[in-house]
C-alpha cells in the first residue's frame, strides 16, 4: 500500500509539475514571436468599414454616459458608427442615464445613439445582444462592456486590419488598469495582460480561440449565420469564439499597448469571486456542450478540451493543496519522493518571477510606477489569491452540479478612470494616421 500511495503521489507531483510548465509556455508564447505578429498597424487605411456598437448594461447608472461618450468622441466618422445601449426594461437607471446622455449628444449632432430595451427573459449579456442584433445595420458588429475605456483609434486599427488581411473576426486587447486599488488588484491586472498579450494569440494561431468578452469584433453576417450568442451560457464569447473557430473562420488577435480597451479589477473581494466562478462555470459549460469537439484537428480539440477543463483542474488542486499542507507536517517518505513532490513549488516561484517581471512591462506600457511596495504586496498575496481562485473553481463546480446557472453581475465603480492620471491619458491622443 505505501509503494501505491507513493506511486500516486510521485504520478500527481510530476502532472501537476508538467500542467504548471505548460502554463508558463503559455504566459510567455509572444515573448518567442516576432514583435510585430500581434501589434497593431503601424499606418490605418481610410475608414471604410462601418461599425455597430453594442454596449449591453446593468444597473450601471454609475459608468455608462462615460463609455457613451468615449465611444461617440472616437476618432472615425461618426456616420459609419451606430450605437446600441442595451438594457432590460427593469433596469429604469441605466436606461434613464443613457436618455439623458443621448440627449445632450444629440444637441451636439450626434445622432448615431439608441437604447435597445428588452423586456422578456433571461435577464442577462448574450440575451441582450441577441435582442440588438436586429437592430445592427453596419457591417462590423462590435461589444464593449459598460465601463470600458476604448482608444480614439480602436475602430481605425480594427478597419484597417480586416481591410487589410481579409479577416472577419478581430479580437482585440483589453487590459485592467488598477493595479493598486487593493491586495489582489495587480493578480488579477496581470492575469489579464498575459491573457490577451499572450496566450489568445497561440489560440489563435492554433484555430481554436475561446474569445474575450469584448473590444471582439465579428462581420455582422458572420455573425448572424452561426445564430449569435448562446444564451445560456456564462461565457458566451468563449463559446461563439470555439464554434466560429470549428467553422474553420480564422480569426485575428491584436494586442497593442497603446490601444488596449482600458477596465477596471472588481471593486470587493465578493464581486471577484463572483466573477470568477461566473467564468469557470461558463468553461464547464462549454465543455459539457461539445462544441470543441467539431474542431478539425486533434491538437485543436486538445488545446479547447485542456482550457474549459482548466476549472475542474484548479478545483482539484486546491484539495490537493490543502492534503499537501496536512502531509508536509504529518507524513514521512522517501527522500526521492520528497523532492519530486516539491517540483510543483518550483513551477510556482517561476510563475511568480514572471509576474514580477510582468508587472514591471505592464506598468512601463502605460506610464505607471511599480514600487518596490508593490512587488512585496505581490508577494504576500501570490498565495491566498491561488487559494482564492480555487474556491471559486469549487464554488463553480459546486453550482454545476446544483444546476444552479443564474447570472452573477459584477459591479462597476469607475476605478481604473480614477486611477488614470491626465499624463497617463497622453497616448490617447495621437494623431490618427492614414495611409
Amino acid at each position: 500500500m505505501d509503494g501505491l500511495f507513493y506511486a500516486a503521489l510521485v504520478f500527481f507531483s510530476l502532472l501537476v509539475t508538467l500542467q504548471s510548465g505548460h502554463a508558463l509556455y503559455l504566459t510567455l508564447y509572444t515573448w518567442n514571436r516576432p514583435p510585430d505578429e500581434a501589434r497593431a498597424p503601424e499606418h490605418f487605411l481610410p475608414p471604410g468599414l462601418s461599425f455597430t456598437v453594442m454596449l449591453p448594461a446593468r444597473h450601471e447608472e454609475a459608468v455608462i454616459a462615460g463609455t457613451i461618450e468615449r465611444v461617440v468622441r472616437a476618432r472615425y466618422p461618426s456616420n459609419l458608427i451606430q450605437v446600441l445601449v442595451v438594457c432590460s426594461a427593469d433596469d429604469e437607471g441605466t436606461i434613464a442615464q443613457s436618455e439623458a446622455k443621448i440627449q445632450d449628444l444629440r444637441r451636439e449632432g450626434y445622432g448615431n445613439v439608441s437604447v435597445v430595451v428588452f423586456h422578456d427573459r433571461p435577464i442577462n449579456k448574450p440575451h441582450g445582444l441577441n435582442a440588438a442584433l436586429p437592430k445592427a445595420k453596419h457591417d462590423v458588429v462590435t461589444i464593449f462592456d459598460a465601463e470600458d475605456d476604448i482608444h480614439p483609434d480602436i475602430f481605425n486599427v480594427v478597419n484597417t486590419v480586416m481591410k487589410s488581411e481579409h479577416v472577419k473576426v478581430v479580437q482585440a486587447g483589453v487590459q485592467l488598469m488598477n493595479f493598486d486599488s487593493n491586495w489582489y488588484s495587480a493578480l488579477n491586472v496581470l492575469e489579464y495582460f498575459f491573457w490577451f498579450k499572450s496566450r489568445l494569440h497561440y489560440h489563435a494561431r492554433i484555430g481554436a480561440t475561446p474569445l474575450g468578452g469584448n473590444t471582439v469584433f465579428f462581420d455582422r453576417e458572420l455573425l448572424k449565420s452561426v445564430g449569435g450568442w448562446d444564451e445560456q451560457n456564462l461565457t458566451e464569447d468563449a463559446d461563439i469564439g470555439l464554434r466560429l473557430s470549428s467553422t474553420g473562420e480564422r480569426i485575428r488577435v491584436v494586442y497593442d499597448d497603446r490601444y488596449v480597451t482600458k477596465e477596471e479589477t472588481p471593486p470587493t473581494l465578493g464581486q471577484f469571486i463572483r466573477q470568477r466562478t461566473r467564468w469557470d462555470q461558463g468553461f464547464m459549460q462549454t465543455l459539457r456542450k461539445g462544441t470543441w469537439k467539431m474542431l478539425p484537428t486533434r491538437r485543436q480539440r486538445w488545446s479547447a478540451a485542456y482550457t474549459l477543463a482548466f476549472p475542474r483542474g484548479q478545483a482539484l488542486l486546491t484539495i490537493y493543496f490543502l492534503f499537501a499542507l496536512v502531509t508536509m507536517f504529518s507524513l514521512k517518505v522517501p527522500v526521492l519522493v520528497a523532492l519530486i513532490s516539491w517540483l510543483p513549488i518550483f513551477m510556482l516561484v517561476a510563475s511568480f518571477g514572471v509576474s514580477v517581471i510582468g508587472l514591471y512591462e505592464f506598468t512601463g506600457a502605460h506610464g505607471l510606477k511599480a514600487s518596490p511596495g508593490a512587488v512585496i504586496r505581490l508577494a504576500i498575496a501570490w498565495f491566498p489569491y491561488q487559494l482564492v481562485l480555487g474556491y471559486a473553481a469549487l464554488r463553480a463546480v459546486q453550482r454545476q452540479m446544483r444546476g444552479i446557472s443564474n447570472w452573477e453581475k459584477t459591479q462597476h465603480v469607475g476605478a481604473h478612470r480614477e486611477a488614470l492620471s491626465a499624463a497617463t491619458r497622453e497616448p490617447d491622443e495621437v494623431t490618427s494616421r492614414a495611409a
